[in-house]
């Protein structure tokens, strides 16, 4: 066990939850114990367990923690085109999807139907279905309704398809985005007014020039 650093309860508790988001990263969800995690962070169990009183609870904290920076770095900003705005939505996820395979897959697959962990991934999903909606054209309550409910269930859609991928690598990862991001823009075209990109999907060489 390293040095005990002595820290004030603020930063002892984000120096657990930074030990905690490396092992979860590192290894599925019931090979990391909690003994462990005291161990990495230099700290007795009973001090561990007056932060977190269980594995669930450290797990819940760090996906929580991981779910408000995700939203701190998703920028849906009107002078961009809305391509690049999803382009770089998508990108920060799959950033994060990638490099915390085994705490994506505790959350969607161990930890699936936990109310707790739920609550954390819907509160991130209805965040950015807000931010989208302030950011795309809709002409009167009933467009924005509609759009509402293709946004609901296109985050949902990509939330599943990117889990999947995570397990089961079928395509690439630019092809992954952009079949989500074509999944959105063929959906919205019906609804608004405008073709919000009349330029998507881009043109590709084809495989045999």
């Amino acid at each position: 066990m390293p040095p005990r650093q002595r820290l004030s309860p603020t930063d002892r508790r984000a120096q657990l939850l930074t030990v905690g988001a490396r092992l979860f990263a590192a290894r599925p969800y019931d090979e990391v114990l909690m003994e462990e995690v005291a161990e990495e962070a230099g700290v007795s169990r009973a001090l561990l367990y007056r932060h977190f009183s269980s594995k669930h609870a450290l797990f819940a904290a760090v996906y929580q923690q991981a779910a408000d920076q995700l939203l701190a770095e998703t920028r849906l900003d009107p002078t961009d085109s809305l391509v690049e705005q999803l382009i770089q939505g998508m990108e920060v996820h799959l950033d994060y999807f990638t490099k915390n395979r085994n705490a994506v897959l505790a959350a969607n697959r161990v930890l699936a139907g936990d109310p707790v962990i739920q609550t954390i991934m819907t509160n991130e999903l209805d965040a950015l279905r807000t931010r989208l909606m302030a950011v795309l054209p809709l002409a009167d309550e009933s467009v924005r309704e509609a759009v509402s409910g293709v946004l609901k269930s296109w985050l949902a859609f990509v939330q599943i398809l990117c889990v999947d991928w995570l397990t089961h690598e079928t395509c690439t990862r630019t092809q992954l985005r952009d079949v989500c991001i074509g999944a959105l823009l063929g959906a919205l075209r019906p609804l608004l007014a405008e073709d919000p990109v009349p330029d998507w999907p881009p043109q590709r060489p084809n495989a045999g020039a």
